[in-house]
This record gives C-alpha cells, structure tokens and sequence, in this order.
C-alpha cells in the first residue's frame, strides 16, 4: 500500500482524540496500517454493492452495507 494515504498527523489526532496523552510512532504506523487495511476491504465490498444495483459509482449506502456486511 502506498505510505501517503492517510497521514501519521491524523493517526495521532485519533488516538488522542481516544485518551491517549503520549503516542509513539509505531501506534500511529499501526493504525495507519489497520485503518488501510480495513478501508480497502469496505471499498471492494461497497463496489460490490454498487455493480449489484448496476452502478459504476459508489453511494454512501454501498458503504454503509459494505460495513455491516
């Protein structure tokens, strides 16, 4: 995947955001990394979606499927 993303910044704006004081550099490459991951997964299932309902463009409802299926 390529490194630019999702920036580190906001990895650290989302763990404080969790309560977190202090954050290293390797929890935000790791939530950079699972947050990735996981998007990725959601797109490929909201196109799913999105061709069953013979579409090219994803909707936000393609996404909210994806997510709780």
């Amino acid at each position: 995947m390529t490194d630019k993303i999702l920036p580190l910044a906001a990895m650290e704006k989302l763990l404080k955001l969790g309560g977190a004081d202090r954050v290293g550099e390797d929890a935000k490459e790791a939530l950079k990394s699972v947050l990735e991951e996981k998007a990725t997964e959601v797109s490929k299932k909201a196109m799913v979606y999105a061709l069953h309902a013979k579409r090219k463009t994803i909707k936000a409802e393609d996404i909210k499927l994806a997510i709780r299926g």
